[in-house]
């Protein structure tokens, strides 16, 4: 087996989630100050690093990957990359991992990876990518190759009010594991995701949402008037698109919350509570 094999066959940890989940809970237990809460942050981060690169079967499998490239980071969730303009976005696949290449016009490499952020999120099982600082993507190749992972099961753009940004979504089905990789020199990323095959049973969930419309620049209206928010994007079972607030357990914590956004003098009726499983996509 390569080195390359190795890598590929790598299995993403469960116990990850868990040690990320419980260095964020110490986190919001400290809010003593801004200051601490940003010093939790960093050390949840550099646990998670730490724990993947600490397991033998993960470290020594990346020693002997022949990568182009040096490794950043390892995340399942957060931000990174540098600052740039102009770039360029290209996508290649192989079985359970995907490719993400950045470069300019000319067809050159860039050094780093430009400024991204990667959001997960449940109900259903979703990625969400943003990129800055973007002059072109081939969005419909990026889609094809996506789906021709058999873990995935949708990808669709989000619209985002910059012109030099991208937003996808990438729905994944229920219970696949995942991790993303930075890398540098040249600047790249890799979207692993691996399965265990176990059924994960569904649950209903309980969320604020509005109407369903075509997808469109309402999009980022709706985001820009509710700044406070973590507002994000599901396309629905009719193939139209939602906002979403939220994934609550109970229809009471989600009535709690629609209580106080219509309550601020800014609110004009866009959301309204609604619930569906876990594993699907509301109508």
């Amino acid at each position: 087996m390569t080195g390359k094999d190795r890598y590929e066959n790598i299995e993403i940890p469960a116990q990850l989630t868990d040690v990320i989940h419980h260095a964020q809970k110490r986190a919001t237990a400290r809010k003593s100050s801004s200051q601490m809460i940003r010093y939790a942050s960093v050390i949840a981060a550099c646990v998670a690093f730490l724990f993947v690169v600490n397991i033998p079967s993960v470290a020594n499998a990346m020693s002997k990957i022949p990568v182009v490239g040096s490794i950043v980071q390892v995340l399942q969730f957060g931000d990174g990359g540098k600052v740039t303009d102009g770039v360029t976005i290209g996508t290649e696949t192989t079985e359970n991992t995907l490719k993400i290449n950045f470069g300019m016009d000319e067809g050159e490499s860039v050094a780093h990876v430009p400024s991204y952020k990667v959001e997960h999120k449940e109900a259903p099982n979703r990625l969400i990518f943003t990129f800055q600082g973007i002059r072109f993507i081939d969005f419909a190749q990026i889609e094809k190759d996506f789906l021709t992972q058999p873990l995935v099961k949708d990808v669709y753009r989000n619209i985002i009010l910059d012109d030099s940004a991208i937003r996808f979504v990438v729905e994944l089905k229920e219970g696949v594991q995942y991790s993303v990789t930075e890398f540098e020199n040249p600047g790249s990323m890799e979207v692993k995701l691996t399965s265990d095959g176990k059924p994960v049973p569904p649950r209903e969930v309980f969320s604020l949402r509005t109407e369903e419309m075509p997808s469109g620049e309402w999009m980022g209206h709706l985001a820009e008037s509710y700044p406070e928010e973590d507002i994000s994007y599901l396309k629905t079972s009719t193939g139209k698109f939602t906002a979403v607030i939220g994934a609550y357990d109970t229809a009471e914590e989600a009535e709690l919350k629609l209580k106080e956004i219509s309550e601020r003098p800014s609110y004009t009726g866009d959301f309204y509570m609604d619930s569906w499983m876990s594993n699907e996509n509301p109508k």
